[in-house]
């Protein structure tokens, strides 16, 4: 017969396993444009349970509604300690026909979240 605390064991790895809010994406809190002599500094802040080099928010784009990508900021370390934490990227193109923008992150451990971002350019 097998221990009751091993079923339970394996149940609660099984749900934590599978339960998308313990997926450890990536969450946009919240994302700013400044237009500046035609072109844009793009502000986005994250939340990600950084554990350390081997899995952190190490990316963000700034996308079409299509998905071409337009600019992309690289985050070169983890930010263990700073959450949520804010990056810019400034020179950004964005063509004058667009209204919006689409913001979406990665980890280094899962890849982009499914999760993106609606950012109104103040135009």
């Amino acid at each position: 017969m097998v221990p009751k605390s091993f079923v339970l064991l394996f149940l609660v790895s099984s749900v934590l396993a599978v339960e998308p809010g313990f997926a450890g994406d990536v969450e946009i809190v919240g994302a700013t444009a400044r237009e500046n002599g035609g072109n844009w500094t793009i502000s986005v802040t994250l939340r990600h349970a950084d554990t350390g080099w081997n899995h952190y928010a190490d990316l963000w784009q700034i996308q079409t509604p299509e998905g071409y990508v337009l600019g992309e900021r690289v985050l070169l370390h983890p930010h263990v300690d700073e959450q949520p934490f804010t990056r810019s990227l400034s020179g950004v193109e964005i063509p004058r026909d667009l209204e919006n923008v689409v913001i979406r992150a990665r980890d280094s451990l899962h890849g982009f979240s499914l999760e993106t971002y609606q950012l109104a350019l103040p135009r």
